[in-house]
C-alpha cells in the first residue's frame, strides 16, 4: 500500500504531465529551444562530460543543447539502465543505440562509461525550491547520489516546461534538489 507521501507525489506526477502532454507539438518545440538557449547561457564554462536524455513521449527535447555542449567539446553521454540503476554511456554520433525500457535509448554496452560533471535532468514536476518529482524510479536520485559517494559533484540542472511547475514538491531524504531549473520562461536559482 502507498504511503500518503507517495500518494502526493504520485498525483503530483500525474497531474504535471498530464499538462505537458495537453502542449501543441509546435509549442513544445519552440519551448524546448527556448531552454536549449537558455541554459546554454546560465553555463558559461564547457562541461567536461555532460549527461542528457533523449527525450520521450512529450518530454523537452534538449538534443541542440546537448549538440551545444559537443561543440564546447564536451564529451556527451546518456543514461542506460543497467541491473536497475543508470550508467552514463558515451554519446557518440552514428554508435547504435538500444532500447532501455520505457521508450528510452542508449548507447549499447560496449560505449564507454562516463562519470558527468554537468547533469541535464528530466523531470515530471518541479517547485521554486529546486525540487523535482522524477519518474518515480528513483533512478537519477540513486545515481547522483552514487557519483557523490564516488567525492564527484556534479552540476544539477532540470529541464522542464513552466507548466510542469507546482506550488511544493514532497522532498524525502533521499531526494536530491537541483542547482537549477530552466523553463522556457526562466533560470530558477537559490
Amino acid at each position: 500500500m502507498a504511503s500518503d507521501f507517495q500518494e502526493r507525489k504520485a498525483t503530483i506526477r500525474r497531474n504535471a504531465l498530464a499538462g505537458r502532454d495537453k502542449m501543441a507539438e509546435a509549442e513544445r518545440i519552440e519551448a524546448s529551444l527556448s531552454v536549449c538557449d537558455r541554459v546554454a547561457a546560465a553555463v558559461s564554462a564547457a562541461p567536461a562530460v555532460a549527461s542528457g536524455f533523449l527525450p520521450i513521449r512529450s518530454e523537452i527535447d534538449i538534443r541542440p543543447l546537448m549538440m551545444t555542449f559537443a561543440d564546447r567539446r564536451a564529451r556527451l553521454c546518456v543514461p542506460a539502465i543497467v541491473d536497475g540503476e543508470l550508467q552514463f554511456r558515451e554519446l557518440v554520433r552514428g554508435a547504435p543505440l538500444e532500447p532501455q525500457g520505457f521508450g528510452t535509448f542508449a548507447p549499447g554496452k560496449d560505449a564507454a562509461i562516463l562519470d558527468p560533471d554537468l547533469m541535464l535532468v528530466p523531470l515530471a514536476a518541479f517547485d521554486r525550491r529546486l525540487g523535482r518529482v522524477g519518474y518515480g524510479r528513483g533512478y537519477y536520485d540513486r545515481a547522483i547520489t552514487s557519483l557523490r559517494d564516488k567525492g564527484l559533484s556534479p552540476m544539477l540542472i532540470g529541464v522542464a516546461f513552466a507548466c510542469q511547475e507546482v506550488e511544493a514538491v514532497p522532498m524525502d531524504a533521499h531526494d536530491v534538489p537541483l542547482d537549477l531549473i530552466v523553463t522556457e520562461r526562466e533560470v530558477i536559482r537559490q
